[in-house]
Order: C-alpha cells, then structure tokens, then sequence
C-alpha cells in the first residue's frame, strides 16, 4: 500500500470553552483518492480542514502529511506549497484590487519573479476559462466568478492534494457544473465538505460522515441519492431502490463547522 498523503491518527480538537469536535479521529487520504465528508453543523467538518492546512493545532494525536509529522508553523508552510484549501466564503480567499495580483500572489509568495508569476496565473486563468478576467476588479464580481479566481489562486500552485469546504453554497447551476467539470478533470486527491449530495456523488467516490466526534466510513459516493452517480464508464443516470437511512440528515443551514 503507498503511503497517505493524508493521516490523522488518534487526533482530538476542542475549541476553548467549547465541546470537543473531534475525539481521537483516525483517518487516511491516499494519492488520488477523492472522498465526500458529511455530517451536520457543528459536527467538525470545516475544523478538519483547518488543521490539515496547520489554522488550529490539535490537541493531541499525530498529524502526518505525506508519511511526515507535521506540528510546528515551519512544517506546515512547507507543506502548504502541497496542499489548497477553498473556504466556503470566496472573499475570505480574496484579497487583492485586481484578479491577476489575487492568482499571481502564491507564486510571487514562494520567490517566483514578477513576470513568470503573472504568467503563470493567466495559465491558471485560462484552463478555468477566465482568461478575460486578468484585470477585473475583484470585489466587483459575482458569488460565482469570485468562487472560481479563488480556485484558481489555489490550482496555480499545483497542489497535490485539494481540500474544498462547501464549494457550491449559493452559485448558480452553470457555475456548479463548471466546477463538477473542473475537478473531474484533475487526477489529485481530493476531501470535499458539502451538504449537496448530487455535488458530492458527481464528484467522489467515497463518503465519510462526521458523527460524534469521529469520522466514519459510509460507502460509495453514488448511494447519496437516487437519481444518477457516476460510473468510471461515464455517466448513467438511474434509479436506486434504496433508501439512504444509513446517512446523516441533510441540513440547509450555514452555521460554521
């Protein structure tokens, strides 16, 4: 078996004051994996993520990114080079007056030259089909085009794993497929939290649910709903005769996890 480029072993978190969210979590990520984490509100989804990029620190238990221990601010910055996290909310991602400075800022950030960066991010630009979008202003785009340059500033690094917290939360369906297309189009591996189970079964193959503090394994992606999965054939829309009682109740609510 090769090593996981992800691994929480024995992992546990509380906010201070607060309940514990995570409680000895065991879990792994293997190269080219892409797996669907659900569970409700509050359940620890978006804290996963959070420590996986080093944004909180567990309080026990080993975190291993690329069969190495990570603990200290120094090592997580190395590995962020590897590792793209898409927070739920685009303007929390975006920051800079222009769309081309927001993409160009990694590369910039790891030492690349001004020219080569700004090249760099038009590249990235174009393979999401927004190559007009160098100089736009970015605080005057829309929910959906802030959401896909803030995938883009992600993607100019090549990560090797990609963590997304509630991609599609308020994009229009166009917007939804385009990033359905997107990330079936890459080979990396991949965790998604979303509450939108056609999302999640269009795009994983695995699902893990938060419940109780733990991740737990529930089954292949396409047992989400009953009306199409995809298949490593392609898509074959049908009907599934099961009910999906196994799966955590579906919440529309946007409290943080």
């Amino acid at each position: 078996m090769k090593t996981p480029v992800i691994e929480l072993e024995n992992v546990s978190f509380s906010y201070p004051g607060g309940k514990t969210v995570l409680d000895r979590v065991d879990f792994q990520l293997r190269n080219g994996e892409k797996v669907g984490l659900i569970g409700p509100n509050g359940s620890g989804k978006s804290t996963l993520l959070y420590l996986l990029m080093g944004l909180q620190k567990p309080a026990e238990g080993v975190l291993r990114l690329f069969g190495r221990p990570v603990r200290t601010e120094a090592e997580f910055q190395q590995t962020r080079r590897r590792v793209g996290l898409l927070f739920q909310n685009a303007d929390d991602q975006l920051f800079s007056p222009t769309v081309i400075e927001d993409v160009a800022f990694g590369p910039l950030n790891l030492g690349m030259a001004p020219t080569q960066a700004r090249q760099k991010a038009k590249e990235a630009l174009e393979k999401l089909d927004l190559s007009g979008f160098q100089d736009r202003i970015t605080y005057l785009l829309s929910g959906g085009e802030k959401k896909l340059v803030a995938l883009a500033t992600i993607l100019v690094m090549e990560p090797e794993v990609l963590l997304l917290d509630e991609p599609t939360t308020g994009l229009d369906e166009a917007t939804c497929q385009r990033i359905i297309d997107i990330l079936n189009d890459m080979p990396i591996s991949t965790i998604t939290v979303s509450h939108e189970y056609d999302f999640l079964a269009r795009t994983t193959r695995q699902i893990f649910s938060m419940q109780e503090g733990q991740i737990r394994f529930n089954g292949s992606s396409a047992d989400l709903h009953s009306h199409y999965h995809i298949h490593p054939a392609g898509t074959v829309p049908h009907a599934h005769p099961n009910s999906h009682s196994h799966l955590p109740t579906r919440s529309a609510e946007s409290d943080p996890d």
